[in-house]
């Protein structure tokens, strides 16, 4: 079959056919592919002429007899129809792996939740568990603390009697100055007393032994403080206390309660000795009470702790003979 060429004028040509020599179009006008962008130019022609110019001839064409480009009963070619059945099918395909990929991720999503509600549920077991042997744990540290603060107020007042009791016997022992009332006694000789009525050492000692059983806390002899390992004793014709030679007047100042230590003196044995010699060597005694006494503590000789302890022995100690000969006569 001819191939038909086109009868309009050509681009780039002149009146009657004739080529335009400058090359523009009608009336002078530049062809589109000179004044067009290069970027929308390439886009445009992105295929050659040539494949334009053969499908347009393909178009053309007329079909031969006997063929059609349709398929059976009218529908679409059978090309199409495949094509169109292939991507059904496909994408059918791909539907379904979907499907089964969102199953197996829904399963395992799943299996992780169910997972992760054990770990959970474990976790606040054990925090349970815990807590409940916070609770016992405080439950023994509070009535260990209810039993330490009822030994530690049994230990206060331990403390507060053994204070107490270090207290009275750092002034019965005289390791400590003390204050307070009591009595304070003068005695002295006669003035015309002879040889054998002169105040003695002894004397001495029997008012101070008075004292201590009325109840004195503490006494010292013309500031000489009084101990367990005091001793007075006359030494010449001076009288001793602590080692210390004291001169009459002498003044007793001991420390008690003043409303019953002056009646108690003379209730005792010593107290009523005293007097009956004071009374018959005719002794200047006077006794009086005190309501501020300050009484030194002992010298730092005398400040000697000492202690006993009972050592059992394989045999008890003899018992006293009642010989007559063997007694010791103080």
């Amino acid at each position: 079959m001819p191939e038909r060429t086109p009868t309009g004028p050509t681009p780039g040509a002149g009146p009657a056919g004739t080529p335009d020599p400058t090359g523009r179009g009608p009336a002078g006008r530049l062809p589109d592919r000179v004044t067009m962008p290069l970027l929308a130019l390439v886009n445009d022609q992105a295929l050659d002429e040539d494949y334009v110019v053969a499908a347009q001839r393909r178009r053309d064409r007329p079909a031969p007899a006997g063929r059609s480009e349709r398929g059976p009963a009218g529908g679409a070619p059978p090309g199409r129809a495949r094509t169109a059945t292939a991507v059904t099918v496909a994408a059918v395909a791909v539907f379904g792996v979907l499907l089964a990929t969102a199953a197996v991720q829904t399963n395992q999503d799943a299996d992780v939740r169910d997972a992760g509600r054990a770990g959970l549920i474990d976790r606040v077991e054990a925090e349970r568990a815990r807590v409940v042997s916070d609770q016992d744990r405080v439950a023994g540290l509070r009535t260990q603390s209810i039993d330490d603060e009822a030994r530690a107020v049994a230990l206060a007042q331990d403390l507060s009697a053994e204070t107490s009791r270090l207290r009275r016997l750092q002034t019965s022992t005289g390791f400590v100055a003390v204050r307070g009332e009591g009595v304070r006694a003068t005695l002295d000789q006669a003035p015309d007393a002879g040889p054998t009525s002169q105040l003695r050492d002894s004397d001495l000692a029997l008012l101070v032994n008075g004292l201590w059983s009325a109840g004195a806390e503490a006494v010292a002899v013309n500031g000489q403080r009084l101990t367990a390992l005091s001793a007075i004793r006359t030494s010449g014709v001076a009288v001793e206390v602590n080692g210390v030679g004291i001169a009459p007047p002498y003044t007793v100042e001991a420390i008690g309660d003043r409303a019953t230590l002056q009646a108690d003196f003379y209730d005792t044995s010593s107290g009523l000795a005293f007097a009956d010699l004071a009374a018959r060597y005719a002794f200047d005694f006077e006794i009086e009470n005190a309501t501020d006494l300050a009484l030194p503590s002992a010298p730092n000789r005398l400040q000697r702790l000492r202690s006993a302890t009972t050592v059992p022995g394989p045999d008890p100690l003899p018992a006293p003979s009642s010989d007559p000969a063997s007694e010791v006569s103080p």
